[in-house]
C-alpha cells in the first residue's frame, strides 16, 4: 500500500512529462510539414488558380521552346535576352492556358480529336504553314504528308542514325499541336463572348451618324494656363476627395518596390591603357615589317580572327569597315579605339577584289586506301575531264550525283575559324571562272570542282585585324574594389549612403516600381541574388555588396519603399491627384467668369480666346489649337446639339473650358448608310472586345510570379 501511495504521489510529474512528450511528437510532425511545405514552395516558379508550377516542369518548358527556336531558325543557342524573352513568352502561355482552361471547363468547351483532324484536313491555318508538311506545289499544308511522317517516326525508332532528327522534327509537331488546341478553345471561348455582345439597326445608325456625321463650330476658349497656380488653394481635404474619387485609378494587382542603388563600372586604368596600347604598337610594327599577318593576329590574340581569304563589308565589324574608307591598299593603320565596343584597334588593308556573292557548283569527292591513292585516282579523272569527259557519268561511275549547289558569301564569311583545307576550298570556289575545273589536293583525299554559274559581283576586302578590348587589369579590379566595399561597409544606412557617396567618387541613383518579373537591377546582367534580395528585404534595409554584370560592375541597394498589392498611398500618387485637384479648381474659376454668356462675342469679351474647329465627329476626339488639347468631352457636347445652337453651359475640357456655337452639321460626302454592313462593323468591335477578356480574368486568377528567385 505504501508503494501505491508513493506512485500517486508521482502522478502530476508523470502526467506532465507525458504531455511533454505528447508535445514534444505532435511539434516534431508539425516541423516536418512545415518543412515539407517550405520546400516545396522554395520549388514553385508561380500559381494561377491554385495551380502551381514547378521549377523542373517550368524548365522543360523553357527548354521545348528554345528547341523550336533553334530548329526553325537553324541556330545553336540563344542570346540571354532572347531567353528572357522565351522565358516570359511561356510564363505568359502557362497564365493564359491555366486561366482558359478553367474557364473552358465550366462552360463545357473543349477541342475534340475530331476538331483537330478537320483543321489538319482544311490546312488553311496560318499554325499550318509553320510545319516541314507544307505541300511545295500548293503551298498550303498537307495531312498526307504529315500521317507518312508520323508512320516513319515509328519505324525511324529501330535506326540509331536517323531516330535522332526524326525526334526532333516530332517533338516540333507536338509543340504546335498543342499551341494549335489552345488556340482554337481560345478562339471558341472568344467566340462565345462576342456573341454575347448585341447590336441592332439602331445602335448601327447611331454608330454610322457618330463616325460621318461633321460638325464646324466656334467657340471661345479659356485655358486653364491662364489661370496661375498659385491663385488656385489646394487643402489636404481636397486631395483626399479626388483621391477617393479616383481610387480605382490607382490599383495596382502585383506589388512593386522602390529602390536606391549606387552602381559602379569598372574601367581600364591609365596604366592598364599604356600596357595595351605597347601590344598594339608591336602588331602595327610587325604588320609593317612584313610578317605573316596570320601569325601577327594569333600571337595578339585578337578578338577578330584572321580568315586568310577576302570577305565583303557585311562580314566586318562596323568600324572596321568604316575604317578602310580612309586607308589604301597595303596600309596599316595606327592603333584606334572604338567606343561603342570599347576595343582597341589595329588594321592592315592587304587587298581589294571583284568577287561573286554567290557560286553555282558540283563536285566530286576521290577517295582511296591512302591519301596517295586517292590523289592518284583524282589526277586521272581530272584529266578526263579535261579531256572532255561527262562531269555526272564520271560521278556516277564513282557512286555520286554531282548535284549543282549556291554557295552564298553569307554560308561562309562569318566562320570563326578556317583551317587550310578549308580555306583552299573556299579559295577555289571564288577564284574560278564559269565552267572551270579544279582539282583540289587535300589532307585525307581531293575534291574536283567545277563551277557552273556566278552571280552579284561585289567588292571583297582582305583585311587584317588586332583587336583587343580595353580590359581593366586584376590591380585596377582589386583597388576599385576594396573603395566600393570600404564605402559599403562604412555606411549601413541609406543616409549614409547618399550622404557620403560623392566623398567616394559615386552617385547614387533610384528606380521607383520595380516589379519581381523583370531580369535585372539597373539594367545590369547578373543580378538575380540582388533582385532576390529586394523582395526579400524590409524597407530601409541595405544590401551587402554585389559584383555583376560581365564581372565589372560593383552594386548595392537600399530598399526605400514597398508597395502591397492593392491600391497606392494618397502620398504615392499625390502629384498626380494634385493635378486633378488644380484642373478641377481652375475649371471652376473658369467657369465662374464666363457663367451667363449668350454669345462668343459675350465670351470674348471676358477674357476668353475665340478659336474655330471643323469637322468634329462623335467618334474621333476633337483637338483645340487654342488650348493646345485634345478634347473628347467637346465632341460628346457637340454631338448632342443642332446647328445654329449655342452652348452656353461651360464644358470642362483637359486643357481649358469651353462656351461653344455649332456653325453647322452635314454628313460626309459619298457615304451612305448600310445597315448589314455598319452591324458587320459593330460585330468586329465586340469581337475586338472580347480578346481583352483574358485582363480581366487575369486579375482574378490570384498569380503569383516567383520566377525571380530561379531565373
Amino acid at each position: 500500500m505504501a508503494a501505491i501511495g508513493k506512485i500517486r504521489s508521482w502522478g502530476p510529474v508523470l502526467a506532465t512529462v507525458i504531455g511533454l512528450a505528447l508535445f514534444a511528437f505532435i511539434a516534431e510532425e508539425m516541423f516536418r510539414s512545415c518543412e515539407a511545405t517550405s520546400n516545396e514552395r522554395r520549388q514553385q516558379v508561380g500559381e494561377v488558380l491554385g495551380k502551381k508550377i514547378s521549377v523542373q516542369d517550368f524548365q522543360s518548358l523553357v527548354d521545348e521552346y528554345q528547341d523550336v527556336i533553334k530548329m526553325t531558325q537553324g541556330r545553336d543557342n540563344l542570346s540571354e535576352e532572347e531567353l528572357n524573352q522565351v522565358k516570359d513568352q511561356v510564363w505568359q502561355q502557362f497564365v493564359n492556358n491555366t486561366i482558359l482552361e478553367k474557364e473552358a471547363s465550366k462552360l463545357g468547351l473543349t477541342v475534340t480529336d475530331e476538331e483537330l483532324q478537320n483543321v489538319l484536313k482544311a490546312g488553311t491555318n496560318p499554325m499550318l504553314m509553320q510545319t516541314p508538311f507544307v505541300n511545295q506545289e500548293t503551298g498550303r499544308f498537307d495531312v498526307t504528308q504529315l500521317t507518312k511522317f508520323l508512320a516513319d517516326y515509328k519505324k525511324a525508332q529501330q535506326s540509331p542514325e536517323v531516330a535522332e532528327q526524326y525526334q526532333r522534327i516530332y517533338n516540333y509537331w507536338k509543340f504546335l499541336e498543342k499551341q494549335l488546341r489552345d488556340n482554337l478553345l481560345n478562339s471558341k471561348y472568344q467566340t462565345l463572348l462576342a456573341q454575347c455582345l448585341f447590336s441592332n439597326p439602331v445602335s448601327a445608325k447611331m454608330a454610322f451618324d457618330g463616325q460621318n456625321e461633321e460638325s464646324d463650330i466656334q467657340l471661345a476658349v479659356l485655358p486653364y494656363s491662364a489661370i496661375k497656380d498659385n491663385e488656385v488653394e489646394v487643402s489636404d481635404a481636397d486631395l483626399k476627395a479626388m483621391y477617393d474619387q479616383k481610387k480605382e485609378m490607382f490599383k495596382q494587382y502585383v506589388e512593386s518596390r522602390d529602390i536606391k542603388y549606387v552602381d559602379f563600372q569598372v574601367v581600364a586604368s591609365a596604366a592598364d591603357r599604356t600596357e595595351l596600347m605597347k601590344k598594339m604598337q608591336d602588331a602595327k610594327s610587325q604588320f609593317e615589317a612584313g610578317m605573316a599577318v596570320a601569325e601577327v593576329v594569333r600571337k595578339a590574340q585578337s578578338q577578330q580572327p584572321y580568315m586568310g581569304f577576302p570577305v565583303s563589308r557585311a562580314a566586318l565589324p562596323s568600324d572596321i569597315a568604316a575604317k578602310i574608307d580612309s586607308m589604301q591598299v597595303g596600309q596599316v593603320s595606327a592603333p584606334f579605339e572604338t567606343r561603342f565596343d570599347n576595343t582597341m584597334n589595329v588594321v592592315k588593308y592587304i587587298a581589294k577584289v571583284q568577287q561573286p556573292d554567290s557560286v553555282e557548283y558540283r563536285q566530286i569527292q576521290v577517295g582511296g586506301e591512302t591519301a596517295e591513292d586517292a590523289h592518284k585516282r583524282a589526277d586521272s579523272i581530272y584529266t578526263a575531264l579535261k579531256a572532255g569527259a561527262d562531269f555526272e557519268a564520271l560521278a556516277k561511275k564513282y557512286g555520286q550525283t554531282a548535284e549543282k549547289q549556291w554557295l552564298t558569301s553569307m554560308m561562309y564569311e562569318r566562320m570563326t575559324a578556317v583551317d587550310a583545307d578549308t580555306k583552299q576550298y573556299l579559295t577555289a570556289l571564288t577564284t574560278l571562272g564559269v565552267g572551270e575545273l579544279k582539282n583540289i589536293e587535300l589532307a585525307q583525299g581531293n575534291i574536283i570542282l567545277q563551277v557552273n554559274n556566278r552571280k552579284n559581283m561585289v567588292d571583297k576586302y582582305d583585311v587584317a585585324v588586332v583587336k583587343h578590348t580595353i580590359d581593366f587589369s586584376k590591380e585596377t579590379y582589386s583597388q576599385a574594389y576594396n573603395n566600393f566595399s570600404q564605402y559599403v561597409s562604412e555606411n549601413k544606412t541609406l543616409e549614409g549612403l547618399e550622404k557620403n557617396a560623392a566623398k567616394f567618387g559615386f552617385n547614387v541613383q533610384e528606380r521607383k516600381d520595380l516589379y519581381n518579373s523583370e531580369h535585372n537591377v539597373a539594367g545590369l546582367r547578373s543580378t538575380r541574388d540582388a533582385m532576390k534580395w529586394i523582395f526579400d528585404a524590409k524597407a530601409g534595409e541595405v544590401s551587402p555588396l554585389y559584383e555583376c554584370g560581365n564581372n565589372d560592375h560593383l552594386l548595392v541597394i537600399a530598399l526605400t519603399k514597398v508597395h502591397p498589392e492593392g491600391y497606392r498611398d494618397l502620398e504615392d500618387v499625390k502629384d498626380m491627384v494634385k493635378e486633378e485637384v488644380v484642373r478641377d479648381k481652375k475649371f471652376a474659376k473658369a467657369a465662374e467668369k464666363l457663367a451667363g454668356v449668350k454669345s462668343i462675342a459675350d465670351a470674348q469679351a471676358k477674357g476668353a480666346t475665340v478659336d474655330s474647329v471643323r469637322q468634329i465627329t462623335f467618334s474621333a476626339p476633337a483637338f483645340v489649337q487654342a488650348a493646345g488639347a485634345s478634347e473628347p468631352v467637346l465632341s460628346g457636347a457637340v454631338a448632342s446639339l443642332k446647328a445654329g445652337d449655342f452652348c452656353g453651359t461651360p464644358v470642362k475640357g483637359n486643357g481649358a473650358a469651353y462656351v461653344f456655337q455649332v456653325l453647322s452639321k452635314k454628313q460626309r460626302e459619298g457615304v451612305k448608310f448600310d445597315a448589314k454592313q455598319q452591324l458587320t462593323q459593330l460585330q468586329q468591335r465586340a469581337l475586338q472586345a472580347a480578346s481583352r477578356y483574358m485582363n480581366e480574368l487575369y486579375f482574378k486568377a490570384n498569380v503569383k510570379d516567383n520566377r525571380y528567385l530561379f531565373f
